[in-house]
């Protein structure tokens, strides 16, 4: 798939707390690319001078119409910190799309569920947008430490179904997203998992005790974007593969979990 260098232009710059940023950018050289549920972008970090690599960041959803893209990004380090200084008018340099994106079920009959975790709810914004497009209603099983870390539920609510949990039971149902009751009451056809490493292997352990299909989203440390640095291997059931190149997409059937 063609990759693109664009210097997006900044439009909207939000915080939500003191963790995370709704960062909403145009391209004003054309259209945009087409891009899919579960690739991402390399940003480039612009305002800080001590970052000199790029910082992976999924795509919160593409608008094609308003010709924009939506990245939400958590504060980790000084390179996504750095983020915050963006402005409405400023340029964003992006490298996308990257990646492999999630498989689209095969018929709008599906009963679909997306789980994220912390900021690994991002990309299924953009996957529930997409299968709202073919029809499908997905529920949308989120977790969270505490209310306070549940942020654009709403967007979730306008693509379908939205079940909570939170560690402190301050939202939702208490506990971790894999003791949430959905996964007893009901039985789904396809998972969509993005999030930290133990939820996405419990959600692994989960779908094939079920024998559900269920695909997720790795969240390796990543440089180049490219497969050519090799820091974001994954030992996969093929053998060794860069995570930024052959995924960050994977059945679990591929890994060895």
């Amino acid at each position: 798939m063609k990759k693109y260098v664009l210097d997006l232009k900044v439009t909207s710059v939000e915080s939500l707390g003191e963790r995370y940023l709704l960062l909403v950018a145009i391209n004003p050289a054309g259209r945009l690319p087409k891009m899919f549920p579960g690739q991402f972008a390399q940003l480039r970090i612009d305002e800080s001078k001590e970052t000199f690599l790029r910082r992976p960041i999924s795509l919160h959803y593409v608008d094609y119409k308003k010709n924009e893209v939506c990245f939400l990004v958590q504060k980790v380090g000084k390179g996504t910190a750095s983020l915050w200084e963006k402005r409405p008018c400023s340029t964003l340099n992006a490298v996308l799309p990257l990646g492999s994106g999630f498989t689209m079920p095969t018929s709008p009959q599906k009963k679909v569920l997306l789980v994220g975790g912390g900021v690994g709810i991002a990309p299924l914004l953009f996957m529930g947008m997409e299968l709202k497009k073919m029809g499908v209603r997905p529920a949308f099983l989120l977790g969270a430490r505490s209310k306070t870390d549940l942020i654009r539920l709403d967007a979730y609510r306008a693509q379908g179904d939205v079940y909570v949990t939170t560690e402190d039971g301050s939202e939702g149902e208490m506990g971790f997203v894999t003791q949430h009751s959905i996964l007893q009451i009901e039985k789904f056809d396809c998972i969509y998992v993005c999030g930290p490493k133990p939820m996405m292997v419990a959600m692994a352990y989960y779908a094939k005790s079920t024998g559900t299909p269920c695909e997720v989203s790795l969240e390796n440390m990543m440089a180049c974007g490219l497969g050519a640095c090799l820091c974001c291997v994954e030992d996969t059931v093929d053998g060794n593969v860069c995570v930024c190149k052959e995924g960050p997409v994977f059945n679990i059937d591929k890994l060895k979990w």
